[in-house]
């Protein structure tokens, strides 16, 4: 099977796998039509499944040599309404309508909310959202057994309909008995990174870490609630990522608010220097239409021209008609913006600066120094993937090598903007480095002969966090057919 080459492009692909795509066959072609990681959703499926699918994916990897990150994403604590006498009935729109604490099933005056942590804690006039906003009710009156609400917007309601509370802080658990369990079968499964649903406040965040233990699987903050927007930097601050998760901020937020948060979080995680994910609805019409439309054009587009690190598919990939075609297109506008002369510039709008240690003074200096000189590459040495973190936060001109001995931290950097990395034994010097970092150059095709590259790494070796050593060199033919010990 032939192997991969560097992708061309910064910006990063996650696919979600599903019934149309979880073959180890489907899984090669989204590979090779521009998918750098996968998304497994917990929400379906069983343990079985999940397990055969993260098995095609490792396989896949293997044969077309290169790193791929495989994120598990949990449910949540979902809210939902109870059952209906016929399964449905229809609200009246402007009348009144009950969630309740009782367990009979509903007509179309009440029904029963069987979540009894909501009781209590509504007030007059905040907002019930139900069925992703088809349906809005406005509350009225709330004690310890009802809700009593008028209907904004009525029309049809069935069973086990979903409910979004925009106005409230909900005192449920980040994880749920399922996630739990769902969480410890990913990381017995070897994930690489964990997405936390409906993420409210860094405490549930904490909590998915404390229970994550001393893993070095990376965690992944989902943003799709207001309650998490107020609190967005002790978010990232505790979380190894963040995804714009558009879906459920959509609709718990009115529409036109999506787009300028969508770019205030975007920046202020890049600021950061942890990877940031544009997620849901990107080519929505492509999971039944084999070309997208111009609009979802555009919204790929200024996902990338914000500098995100990678966006994401959904139902276009996992369930569609079109999954292929879903990602070719989707790499294709992310090449052809990355092309635009103006694109750097507008890239670049998100100011970023370094911490004050040597680590970020020099990975800043290694991207000025590309953009000062005809370099072609950045050659990153890492253990813990700190570094390059560091490099990728620069959003430099030229594409970042990535060398480290830990197939793990490979592997997470599959969602980290420009990076592409490859495992390889570690190194014992600064003559072994350079010497290594020329080879590997050469072979993933970063320059050619006569090429200059800026490597990165920290002496003593293998000392993580010790960055401290910024070396330019220059490639020479005779170097690509040398041993790599």
């Amino acid at each position: 099977m032939a192997k991969l080459d560097p992708r061309g492009r910064k910006i990063k692909i996650l696919a979600t796998l599903g019934p149309a795509s979880r073959s180890p066959e489907m899984i090669e072609k989204l590979l090779r039509a521009g998918a750098d990681a996968f998304r497994v959703n917990m929400s379906h499926g069983d343990h079985a499944t999940h397990a055969q699918t993260i098995a095609a994916i490792r396989e896949v990897e293997k044969a077309v040599g290169r790193p791929v990150a495989v994120l598990c994403d949990l449910q949540g604590p979902k809210l939902r309404v109870g059952q209906f006498k016929d399964g449905k009935a229809v609200i009246r729109h402007s009348g009144h309508f009950t969630l309740d604490r009782d367990p009979a099933p509903g007509d179309e005056t009440r029904v029963c909310l069987p979540h009894g942590e909501l009781f209590g804690i509504l007030r007059k006039g905040q907002r019930l959202l139900i069925d992703d906003g088809k349906l809005r009710l406005k509350v009225i009156e709330a004690d310890e057994s009802r809700i009593l609400c008028s209907a904004e917007v009525g029309g049809v309601i069935s069973d086990r309909k979903g409910v979004n509370v925009p106005d409230a802080v909900v005192p449920v658990p980040a994880l749920t008995e399922k996630d739990r369990r769902d969480l410890a079968f990913a990381l017995e499964q070897g994930a690489d990174w964990i997405a936390l649903s409906f993420v409210q406040r860094p405490e549930d965040v904490a909590e998915a870490r404390k229970l994550m233990g001393g893993s070095q699987t990376a965690l992944m903050a989902k943003i799709e609630k207001p309650a998490a927007v107020e609190r967005l930097e002790e978010i990232i601050e505790l979380a190894d990522g963040i995804m714009v998760a558009r879906g459920d901020l959509g609709v718990e937020l009115n529409p036109e608010e999506v787009p300028p948060l969508q770019k205030r979080i975007v920046a202020t995680t890049r600021r950061s220097g942890k990877p940031v994910v544009v997620a849901t609805q990107m080519l929505e019409s492509m999971i039944e239409s084999p070309a997208p439309t111009r609009a979802e054009v555009s919204d790929v587009a200024n996902a990338v021209y914000d500098g995100a690190d990678a966006v994401m598919l959904s139902a276009e990939t996992a369930s569609g008609a079109w999954p292929v075609e879903a990602v070719t297109i989707m790499h294709r506008i992310a090449a052809q913006v990355e092309s635009d002369p103006g694109y750097a510039e507008r890239v670049h709008f998100t100011v970023v600066r370094p911490e004050a240690t040597t680590a970020s003074a020099l990975a800043q200096a290694s991207a000025a120094i590309a953009e000062a000189m005809t370099v072609a590459g950045i050659i990153v040495f890492t253990g813990s993937g700190s570094t390059a973190r560091r490099v990728a936060r620069e959003r430099p001109r030229v594409p970042v090598l990535v060398l480290t001995p830990s197939q793990k931290i490979a592997r997470r950097q599959a969602l980290l903007w420009g990076v592409h990395a490859v495992p390889t034994k570690d190194i014992g010097s600064f003559e072994e480095m350079i010497a290594k970092g020329k080879r590997m150059a050469l072979r993933q095709g970063f320059g050619t002969a006569g090429s200059k590259l800026v490597a990165l790494a920290g002496v003593p070796f293998g000392t993580p966090g010790s960055t401290n050593l910024l070396h330019v060199v220059t490639l020479s033919g005779d170097e690509l057919n040398k041993h790599d010990g």
